[in-house]
């Protein structure tokens, strides 16, 4: 297998960056990704007089290790890590060569203070956006810490295994062969997970802000840079940094950028933040906000932040559909992102519930993996734009409802079918699948302000043109308003202006 010529020369560049010696370790067998495996290893040790090749077998075959001579560091990788993985392959080189990791030193701290032995297992598709967080943040863990392994598995290329175990989301991430957790988890998630981070009363100590900003997404961010270069002491507590960008997978409409990824865009805004003196406290949910002297947010940790001013801007969340089986088969195939959950659905029967943009892109997206896509529309017809109708009416292996309710998602230990009624007639059917993608758009993130301050009937804070909210020195941004359009630029601009607006508030009063 040869790599891409262009890829090739940015490879060349990276391996000239290797610090110490290599030993690839590879356990290959005669099938088709063994050998495009061992093709890919070999062509990594002709490009570097610094890695060489040992054939062994290792507790999968097709997998590699990445190891320093003499020392095994626990880096594996099950299949071939190209597509969105390449990445976590090229990184895990550097840093198994010695090259340091671009964590905080408090992060290098509590990686090295974890006791015990810990073996991850990540599976993965290599279609996934949000993998490659999971995969490096383990990665880094085994290399810092001797007690953690990690193992990167591609479903596509263990499927026996991946049935087995009912994988049917990813990154679906194992630990000492227990499931640990579904889904994009930061490094600094799987260490609070691990019971390492900041105590409620470290957090609760913290001098009062000048302005403080809820949220870590496109609006968060931009608030906080905005605040920073006013000179105010500033801080920024968020759930994720990056927030719902991090789950988007390709962005066209974001001015003076042709095309990026959500998850490049939100390491983007947090190493804008960290050029500033701002106080980052990551992985920290609010819940619950009181106008005193100064303004208290409460974290659900118990922890009270303070500040002169807030701007709250914990944009929205994937809409639930809210029937039977929804939350009782998340992550057992119910599923909210195509790109990421759809391979393992290959050859099997899906519904993608919701006719806008989103289902129907998904839908699309869909057709070309699984057998069957299923579509299911609440209202009697298509909402998504035309050109992406005509395409969807385009495919041979797609049924569109339309006019139907959703009435359960049903299944045992995972999804087995799914059940509407037509809403004209009242007539119920059942459809057998293994999978149901939910697509019906979003819901802000503003219930822990319940009775706080004034919101529409949808729960959005309603906001004036500086974004000011109900309480005085309250603002608010970005998907958890009353904007008349949900988009990252616009939401960059409100967390501009909700800045500007607090510092106006802070010289005023």
């Amino acid at each position: 297998m040869a790599l891409d010529a262009d890829i090739k020369a940015q490879l060349s560049q990276y391996l000239q960056m290797l610090e110490g010696d290599l030993v690839l370790k590879v356990s290959a067998g005669s099938d088709k990704v063994s050998e495009e495996m061992l093709a890919l290893v070999e062509e990594l040790a002709s490009m570097s007089p610094r890695i060489s090749v040992e054939k062994v077998e290792l507790a999968r075959t097709p997998s590699f290790s990445v190891n320093r001579v003499g020392e095994e560091t626990g880096v594996t990788f099950a299949g071939v890590p190209l597509g969105h993985e390449f990445t976590s392959l090229v990184l895990a080189l550097l840093q198994v060569s010695g090259r340091a990791p671009k964590v905080d030193q408090s992060v290098i701290d509590q990686i090295k203070n974890i006791k015990g032995e810990h073996h991850f297992e990540t599976y993965v598709s290599l279609s996934c956006h949000n993998c490659p967080d999971v995969v490096q943040a383990l990665n880094i863990m085994s290399v810092l810490n001797p007690n953690v392994t990690h193992t990167m598995i591609d479903g596509a290329a263990f499927k026996e295994e991946v049935e087995r175990k009912d994988v049917l989301a990813v990154p679906a991430i194992y630990l000492n062969a227990e499931p640990f957790g579904n889904g994009r988890m930061s490094i600094e998630e799987i260490l609070a997970k691990l019971g390492e981070g900041p105590s409620a009363d470290t957090l609760s100590e913290k001098d009062p802000y000048d302005v403080l900003v809820v949220g870590g997404g496109p609006a968060g961010a931009s608030a906080a840079i905005y605040a920073a270069r006013k000179g105010i002491r500033t801080g920024i507590v968020a759930e994720r940094f990056g927030g719902q960008i991090l789950d988007t997978l390709s962005i066209e409409n974001f001015i003076s950028v042709k095309n990026t990824e959500g998850p490049k865009l939100a390491a983007a805004l947090e190493e804008h933040v960290k050029e500033y003196d701002i106080d980052v406290m990551n992985l920290q949910r609010a819940k619950g906000l009181e106008k005193k002297d100064l303004i208290e947010i409460e974290l659900e940790n118990g922890a009270v932040l303070k500040s002169k001013t807030v701007i709250i801007s914990t944009g929205a969340r994937w809409r639930n559909v809210n029937v039977p089986g929804e939350q009782e088969f998340k992550n057992k195939g119910v599923a909210y992102c195509p790109h990421c959950d759809g391979p393992l659905f290959e050859g099997k029967d899906v519904a993608v519930i919701g006719g806008g943009n989103s289902g129907i892109e998904a839908a699309i997206d869909l057709a070309g993996i699984v057998k069957h896509v299923t579509v299911i529309e609440f209202m009697p017809e298509l909402k998504a734009d035309e050109v992406l109708q005509k395409r969807l009416y385009s495919l041979p292996n797609v049924t569109v409802v339309k006019n139907a309710a959703t009435k359960e998602i049903t299944g045992t230990d995972k999804v087995d079918g799914i059940t509407y009624v037509d809403r004209d007639t009242g007539e119920e059917t059942h459809v057998e699948l293994a999978g149901v993608f939910v697509q019906i758009g979003l819901v802000p993130n503003t219930d822990w302000l319940e009775g706080q301050l004034e919101r529409n009937r949808i729960g959005e804070i309603i906001v004036e043109k500086n974004g000011a909210t109900t309480i005085p020195g309250v603002f608010a941004a970005g998907d958890c308003t009353d904007s008349a359009y949900n988009q990252i630029i616009i939401s960059m601009g409100s967390g501009a202006t909700a800045a500007l607006g607090a510092f106006d508030y802070l010289i005023r009063n």
